[in-house]
């Protein structure tokens, strides 16, 4: 009798093991019990799942979970927070929200991750505002955002069309910049503010918690060029810029050891000088922005010999506005280089990007109103046009933005060694 409970105890035993084994292949493997891989950091190269070097080659997803006014055609009317609040005197809150929800339906869909697979593209950069996952108030919602809901379709068309994905913090909590890209108030209170530091670390976190498990995402990218140069203590702000990226790494570590995290040099992206310790984690790389110049070697010899300083990759994140003639050069000196590369923006009104959007006809309506004085509302009621013409104005934008009524910009394309796909 106790030889046969022994044996009882013994299958019951290896059972639960087994069971256990399972559930944890499960939870960390594909469904079909193989381990999920991710892209991962050899020196100075990157490596895809399949064990091969990848090189970077993409665009950004500017523009639309982070609003700039000169991607829409205005000029002083250039933040996030400064469109809303002019689309709001220009046509109502309502309105101006329901504008938004059409804007984040519209102007990326699937048909856009198609075309620019077809160029023969492989990554993604996708700007994001963090108030998409706040309950803070942004682009016509002031609850419930829809953050991951957004980022979750751009992850699924990525996955279906062979594409990485880099999630890039655009605007962080008080502003990482103090400049329009930011949506800030004209300072980078992320630096100073120990409210917005934790706000900062706690939502990259949840992203992180949320897509540990997703492969399709290349890595996480902490906050786009910190620091503008504008500043008189600009040096004391660089100083703090290091530990930050620490104190947010240790928060993702906590939840996802397996994304890269990606380091954004101060001044634009420019100024590697700030950082002392590239050992607190084991899968980060850097990336650097330039926008004209020279398109030669020496031109970005700074981020050449700080990446062979550290033994890690660097990526140009944002590159473009260019002749297309310096952009195919630039290109060479970037891939001659080993520096992986997605331009700037996928789409604006115009050129200047992968798809250009026609101007819906009398745009330059809502343009004077961006740009006329609106200091009181003496002078919002005085600028502000009739109301059926600008609604159907911003309606025609809508329209306009689709992927198939958008124009591909082709020398832009294959300035950057691309191919020009076909609309689907």
């Amino acid at each position: 009798m106790r030889n046969k409970k022994s044996i009882i105890k013994a299958m019951l035993s290896g059972v639960f093991a087994l069971t256990m084994l399972s559930a944890c292949t499960t939870k960390n493997s594909n469904g079909n019990g193989e381990a999920i891989k991710f892209v991962t950091i050899s020196g100075h190269d990157l490596i895809s799942p399949k064990g091969q070097k990848l090189s970077i080659c993409g665009t950004n997803l500017g523009n639309w979970l982070n609003p700039e006014g000169y991607m829409f055609g205005f000029n002083k009317t250039n933040s996030a927070h400064f469109i809303d609040e002019m689309f709001c005197q220009l046509v109502g809150p309502d309105y101006a929200a329901e504008f938004w929800k059409d804007f984040k339906d519209k102007y990326v869909t699937r048909k856009d991750i198609e075309f620019i697979a077809s160029t023969g593209a492989n990554t993604i950069r996708l700007p994001f505002h963090y108030k998409l996952f706040t309950d803070e108030d942004y682009m016509g919602l002031t609850s419930n955002q829809d953050g991951f809901a957004r980022v979750d379709s751009v992850v699924t068309w990525c996955r279906d069309n062979g594409l990485y994905l880099i999630l890039d913090m655009h605007d962080a909590p008080g502003g990482q910049t103090g400049d329009n890209i930011d949506d800030s108030y004209g300072y980078p209170w992320l630096l100073e503010s120990e409210a917005s530091q934790q706000k900062f670390c706690d939502i990259w976190k949840k992203i992180a918690e949320y897509y540990k498990n997703e492969p399709v995402i290349l890595g996480y990218e902490l906050m786009n060029e910190p620091i503008a140069p504008y500043f008189s203590n600009m040096e004391e702000l660089n100083a703090k810029l290091e530990p930050l990226y620490k104190r947010a790494t240790l928060s993702i570590r906590e939840v996802d050891k397996k994304h890269i995290i990606l380091i954004g040099g101060a001044q634009w992206n420019g100024n590697f000088n700030v950082f002392k310790d590239g050992s607190y984690d084991d899968k980060l790389m850097y990336t650097c922005h330039r926008y004209g110049g020279d398109a030669t070697k020496e031109a970005i010899s700074n981020f050449i010999h700080f990446r062979d300083s550290v033994n890690l990759p660097m990526y140009m994140g944002e590159i473009g506005h260019n002749s297309d003639e310096w952009q195919a050069a630039f290109s060479r000196v970037m891939l001659e280089n080993n520096i992986g590369y997605t331009f700037w923006p996928y789409k604006k009104v115009d050129n200047s990007c992968f798809m250009g959007i026609k101007r819906p006809d009398n745009w330059d309506v809502i343009v004077n109103f961006a740009e006329a004085p609106r200091t009181t509302y003496k002078e919002i009621r005085e600028a502000r046009p009739d109301q059926a013409v600008a609604r159907k104005i911003l309606k025609d934008f809508i329209e306009n933005c689709k992927c198939r009524n958008t124009v591909p910009q082709e020398g832009y394309i294959k300035s950057m060694g691309l191919s020009v796909g076909q609309q689907k």
